[in-house]
């Protein structure tokens, strides 16, 4: 018996929406359980360590968005041929988290006048930098983030980069061709393509 899935989130993309696109390439129902901001400290206790996303696997909870999608990479045919490709994939997919926890170190920041500090060097420094590494780790690899091949790094990069554009308040793939042809390709996988009319719109 297939296995069943239950993603437990927030009513936005984000986080979980690298799992979403996972489970929609590898062609698997799931249940896309978005609950609203107000309920949150009800459902927060329930939670492993009181975070989402969430993936229930027949009723199991797993946690963390990278470790679920590394998971849900290796049961689709999207991880590394070996360690070493494996170990370029987990290279990329922790860089672009540390790309995303600088650009959410500005956009979360509730004191307006160190967030206007901040301002300055992550339009200027910051985000030039990571996005020119990308597009040249994506130029070297053959228009993929690792391993000269489509893997789960791709689908994370691309599915989170809405929530990345809405915090940086910029397309950060829009002047780095090898990133914007990546993006093309994940957004054009038929799969991709589906879920992507379906699912219900949010800005991040």
């Amino acid at each position: 018996m297939a296995p069943s899935y239950k993603l437990t989130y927030f009513p936005v993309k984000a986080l979980g929406e690298p799992i979403r696109f996972l489970l929609s390439y590898g062609e698997k129902d799931f249940e896309d359980y978005r609950f609203q901001e107000g309920d949150w400290p009800k459902l927060k206790p329930s939670m492993p360590f009181g975070k989402t996303p969430v993936l229930e696997i027949d009723g199991k909870q797993t946690h963390q968005s990278v470790a679920i999608s590394r998971y849900l990479g290796k049961q689709f045919g999207l991880s590394g041929k070996d360690d070493w490709e494996n170990l370029e994939i987990d290279m990329i997919v922790d860089t672009i988290s540390d790309f995303r926890a600088a650009i959410a170190n500005y956009h979360y920041d509730a004191d307006e006048n160190s967030k206007q500090k901040k301002w300055d060097p992550l339009k200027k420094e910051t985000i030039p930098y990571y996005t020119k590494k990308f597009d040249e780790v994506v130029k070297a690899n053959g228009g993929y983030l690792a391993a000269g091949k489509l893997t789960w790094a791709d689908f994370y990069f691309v599915a989170i980069l809405d929530y990345l554009n809405h915090m940086a308040k910029e397309d950060l793939v829009a002047n780095q061709p090898n990133l914007k042809a990546l993006r093309e390709k994940v957004l054009g996988l038929p799969a991709i393509k589906a879920w992507v009319a379906k699912r219900p719109p949010t800005d991040l």
